[in-house]
């Protein structure tokens, strides 16, 4: 399964990028999140890999990120790998004529298991729940919203 979503950010790109690449502020706009262990790599270098820890409903989700490429401001490419799930995540980030940046983000998921029949079924509810973290980023940069006071 594959989708492109955009979101604009009424901020400069590099203003983007400084929330957007600095972990301590992964709290404020991904819900659920509980912590990142750097396992492997130079950490923040493409190569380093971590496990992210979410909690989602009642249970715990652990997943390996690796950041498969690196040129920002323009770009960061990562995967996750959590169990029967395989995200593939294109960033994008241009600067616009207005001073804002769009951010666009390609995902392509692979499913195995149980989760083949949930992607089938529910692909929808992939793309709500990563287009839900663009659009808590661009509150979480633009006007300091954190999804902590949720």
């Amino acid at each position: 399964m594959e989708y492109t979503l955009d979101i604009e950010i009424k901020l400069p790109r590099n203003q983007v990028i400084e929330k957007f690449d600095n972990e301590e502020n992964l709290k404020y706009w991904q819900k659920g999140f509980i912590g990142m262990e750097h396992l492997s790599g130079q950490k923040g270098k493409t190569g380093a890999i971590s496990k992210l820890t979410y909690k989602m409903g009642k249970r715990e989700i652990e997943m390996i990120e690796t950041i498969t490429f690196l040129d920002l401001p323009e770009a960061l490419h990562l995967t996750f790998d959590a169990k029967n799930v395989y995200n593939i995540q294109e960033n994008y980030f241009e600067e616009l004529s207005n001073g804002n940046t769009k951010w666009t983000s390609k995902n392509e998921f692979k499913f195995s298991g149980f989760m083949k029949f949930m992607g089938f079924i529910m692909p929808s509810a992939f793309k709500k729940q990563s287009y839900s973290y663009m659009q808590d980023f661009k509150s979480f940069a633009e006007e300091g919203k954190s999804v902590l006071n949720n």
